[in-house]
């Protein structure tokens, strides 16, 4: 996918949660917005799944230890949601790791948990 397509998936994925955060607001749990999210992606028409897991791969073995990605969209954009105080590092290490064993080149890592929507958002490029 070219790169001005990536940026304009990546301002409407970014559009639809920032459209959620103004319905519903910080305080709930993860699944509330995932759910959001998910029915909010798919009125703009986007093909979008829900906890699609992504298995471990450890030289030639594949590890199905439950790892999960929260949103894929158009099996392009990773989205990662989290309800936090503030992002740590394990969060962006886990974007970038599933990132590579789903062989995405795109991550957006969102924080439901803030009071302004922009200031939760992180993108990942591999």
């Amino acid at each position: 996918m070219e790169s001005r397509e990536i940026n304009r998936l990546t301002e409407q994925v970014i559009g639809c949660a920032i459209e959620v955060h103004k319905q519903l607001g910080p305080g709930l749990l993860e699944s509330a917005y995932e759910t959001c999210l998910e029915h909010e992606l798919r009125l703009t028409g986007l093909n979008v799944q829900r906890q699609v897991a992504v298995p471990v791969v450890y030289r030639e073995i594949k590890l199905d230890c439950g790892y999960r990605i929260d949103l894929p969209v158009e099996n392009t954009v990773l989205v990662e949601l989290k309800i936090v105080d503030e992002f740590a590092p394990v969060h962006e290490a886990q974007v970038l790791t599933y990132m590579k064993f789903a062989h995405k080149e795109i991550g957006l890592l969102i924080n439901f948990n803030v009071t302004l929507l922009k200031h939760g958002i992180r993108r990942f490029r591999l």
